[in-house]
């Protein structure tokens, strides 16, 4: 009997060590820089330095875009949670999807899924309101999305996204992290 227990103990454990390790990788390890072109789902990873973009956003914003990105600033500062989708906590895809159900537009729930929906368009194009995709866990699987936020006038692109360590934040596509660990962008207004 107590050599059952040793054995439950220690697969308790192991149970707990690996769901541990997929939160902690769900939204935010580290990974070699790549940018990812895809047509047909599949990722093709190219490197490239993010920080020196040309932007060719204009500045506009829409008013739907303006509501997305106020909707999404009201969590700032919420901390996050695994599987969470109210101000009580958020995961990453959780924010993303929460913001754009607020606001009329369905995301699936996962950010690997959220990955293929709308239109794959080059990081140069993008502009506030647009999803910014990122592998944390290594290689070239989706495991992270942010909203871009602003675009600074020297191109510097900011989103808005549920970190594992620091909850709802705004975060620079500039910051060495983001810039290994980015994929690619996603329009879906």
């Amino acid at each position: 009997m107590d050599f059952d227990k040793v054995h439950y103990k220690k697969a308790t454990r192991f149970v707990t060590v690996l769901l541990l390790s997929t939160i902690i990788i769900s939204c935010g390890s580290s990974k070699n820089a790549t940018k990812s072109k895809s047509s047909s789902g599949k990722t093709i990873a190219k490197a490239e330095n993010l920080r020196k973009l040309d932007s060719k956003f204009d500045g506009k914003i829409s008013g739907s875009v303006k509501d997305i990105l106020k909707d999404a600033e009201k969590f700032l500062g919420s901390p996050y949670k695994f599987a969470g989708n109210s101000s009580s906590g958020f995961d990453c895809s959780g924010l993303t999807s929460k913001v754009f159900d607020d606001n009329g537009l369905k995301l699936p729930r996962r950010s690997a899924d959220q990955a293929n929906t709308g239109k794959n368009i080059d990081v140069e194009e993008v502009k506030p309101g647009d999803l910014l995709f990122f592998a944390t866990a290594g290689g070239s699987k989706v495991s992270h999305v942010g909203i871009v936020h602003t675009i600074e006038n020297n191109g510097e692109i900011k989103f808005i996204h549920a970190s594992t360590s620091k909850g709802v934040i705004i975060s620079s596509l500039n910051e060495k992290y983001w810039n290994k660990a980015y994929l690619h962008a996603q329009r879906v207004l």
